[in-house]
């Protein structure tokens, strides 16, 4: 998804460039604590002393699925937000405090989650904490804030869909692949919702989700453990626990049959398929197999429908599979760009017969090999500075309630057979089961 809010510094890029090379090729354990704070608030620590930088990330399990049919976009109007003011933080000044002590933040917001980031020199510890604790409780959900950033969202609905090329695919694949829940629409909502919200229906909504029993705060990197907990305790521990987040049910019914839809849009200049996929939430136990599936079909210049729409028959300029994540089930986005002048209709074609392989004779063992090694070398690069770590730490707990997977969910990998890979295939890319949409040139009707 988007990421908002981008703000850096030069150390950081040295940082940064520092950590990627540290430690190439070695695997070691992560080591954390986990603690729960009186008022339900998760909190891990874990140390790294090896640079002077400390990552904090506050995950809260709240997301564009916890909206309603017709509230949606509150999630994400609430990343934008948490930068304008608190109780204690005049209107706009986030920013700067941040970048005055020569760190970085960010946001972003997922189907069920948002996360708010910062890093800092080590120093600088309490500014992120301090910040973090105001925004949990203090936020203004006020007129001049909310009013200046749904000026802000709504330009950004605008140009991320009505002025971009196949702008409409995620908003379009969301409503039919998943019709009648919750993730039935895209993470930014819709501009006739965030236009007609009320101060109340936003303070209802940060009433119930913003709340230290619904997040985990994870701090990774060089801190003092003993200074760090005092802290954590004197500015999160005397915020009251709130009310247990209401939450919508999940009830996902069969699809009846398969959509489509072909778009004409000016604003493309090369046609497009997109077929979509429901697939497994992240506790299914075909989480894994189908996740190598995507890796071996379409993900890498060796992958199986590069290697035939991209390099063999010069059909398509791109072809990609994204594996969207969510908690309460899966979606899987396999994408072509034509070539110039090539048909849009054999590229399609050719992905169902690649899937259709795969679910009559499987994928080879050097394909599994190198499926899993990609996903091995993945799993280490990740764990080699403090943000990808705090962020790994946090989503481990929110999702599973077991941070240490992030030392042992490669095993879960490693695993997977080539019968698993084929069922998953049978499983979930069964041409039944999918939203398509063929985006086309205005002018052309191929």
């Amino acid at each position: 998804m988007k990421i908002h809010f981008i703000r850096g510094s030069l150390f950081f890029l040295i940082i940064s460039l520092t950590i990627t090379g540290y430690a190439k090729g070695q695997i070691y354990p992560i080591k954390f604590i986990k603690d729960t704070l009186q008022n339900g608030l998760t909190v891990i620590y874990s140390q790294d002393k090896s640079l002077p930088v400390v990552s904090t990330v506050l995950h809260y399990r709240v997301g564009s699925k916890d909206e309603i049919s017709t509230q949606t976009g509150y999630a994400h109007f609430f990343e934008h937000l948490m930068f304008e003011a608190t109780d204690n933080i005049p209107k706009a000044s986030i920013d700067s405090y941040v970048q005055e002590a020569g760190g970085d933040l960010n946001a972003a917001t997922f189907f069920d989650k948002t996360v708010y980031h910062f890093q800092l020199p080590s120093n600088q510890i309490k500014l992120a904490l301090w910040i973090e604790s105001e925004r949990m409780r203090r936020l203004k959900v006020q007129t001049e804030g909310v009013e200046t950033q749904r000026g802000v969202v709504l330009e950004e609905i605008k140009q991320t869909t009505t002025n971009q090329p196949y702008g409409t695919l995620l908003q379009k694949t969301m409503e039919n692949l998943f019709q009648g829940t919750s993730y039935g629409w895209d993470i930014l909502g819709y501009e006739k919702n965030i236009a007609a919200a009320t101060i109340e229906n936003f303070q209802n909504f940060y009433n119930n989700y913003y709340q230290p029993n619904n997040a985990t705060l994870v701090i990774a990197g060089d801190f003092d453990l003993k200074e760090t907990k005092s802290l954590v305790q004197e500015y999160f521990g005397n915020i009251p626990r709130g009310p247990q987040p209401k939450r919508n049910i999940f009830n996902l019914q069969p699809m009846k049959k398969a959509f489509r839809e072909t778009i004409n849009d000016e604003k493309v200049q090369l046609p497009g398929v997109f077929i979509s996929f429901r697939g497994p939430s992240v506790s299914s136990a075909d989480y894994y197999s189908s996740q190598l599936l995507t890796d071996i079909l379409a993900n890498g210049e060796s992958s199986r429908l590069y290697q035939r729409l991209v390099d063999k028959e010069e059909l398509a300029v791109e072809v990609l599979v994204e594996p969207i994540l969510m908690q309460d089930v899966g979606l899987f986005l396999i994408y072509a760009i034509a070539a110039p002048g090539k048909s849009i209709e054999k590229t399609e074609k050719i992905i169902y017969e690649e899937i259709n392989k795969i679910i009559k004779e499987g994928v080879s063992e050097e394909e599994l090999t190198k499926a899993k090694n990609i996903k091995e070398n993945n799993f280490i690069v990740d764990k080699k500075h403090s943000l990808s770590i705090a962020q790994s730490l946090a989503e481990y707990q929110s999702y599973f309630g077991n941070p240490d997977l992030i030392n042992t969910e490669i095993d879960k990998y490693l695993k997977v057979t080539k019968e698993d890979i084929r069922n998953a295939a049978l499983l979930y890319f069964g041409a039944d089961k999918n939203a398509t949409l063929v985006y086309l040139p205005k002018e052309s009707q191929k």
